[in-house]
């Protein structure tokens, strides 16, 4: 079984059927995987920010909501995530990759991957970085977690959980 279609497959069994993704060259795999899958309701979004508004009307509408986007645009979220997300106790997976690591080619990527976890802890928002294939095997428990107490909780996904950049 593919990571794309591992990662898929606890999203579907811990009821979650409307997704948002903002496109990024990691996550296309499990926003592939997603598309295929009749049973979530997949709705693009140009931003972040925008993908949680739409999460927020999913879950007000009773559907169980998440993201998969960037860590690059973690800032111009965090009026979203306090005021909306963490004000309302919505719980929200947030699939995010994890770019600016060693290796990264993209110089500008860097500098927001300094920020992003200290960002995350300053909203309290739980954190959980995965480095290898094998470390998405607590992705239900994370999942049934950021129900369970209605918050909205960060996967972080490097490089090196996707294969790395090409050059290793």
């Amino acid at each position: 079984m593919s990571i794309h279609t591992k990662i898929v497959d606890d999203l579907v069994a811990n009821d979650i059927s409307f997704v948002t993704t903002v496109p990024c060259k990691q996550l296309a795999g499990v926003i592939d995987e997603i598309e295929a899958r009749p049973e979530i309701y997949h709705i693009p979004s140009n931003k972040e920010d925008e993908g949680m508004g739409l999460c927020a009307g999913a879950f007000m509408g009773g559907k169980r909501p998440a993201i998969i986007m960037q860590n690059t645009a973690i800032g111009v979220t965090i009026n979203t995530l306090a005021t909306l997300t963490q004000f309302y106790r919505m719980p929200l997976p947030m699939l995010i990759s994890y770019r600016g690591e060693l290796r990264e080619p993209v110089a500008c990527q860097v500098e927001m991957a300094v920020h992003t976890k200290a960002l995350l802890a300053q909203l309290n928002i739980p954190t959980y970085h995965f480095h290898r294939e094998s470390d998405a095997n607590e992705l239900d428990a994370i999942l049934k977690y950021t129900f369970m107490c209605n918050k909205p909780v960060a996967i972080l996904t490097d490089a090196s959980f996707w294969g790395g950049y090409g050059d290793q």
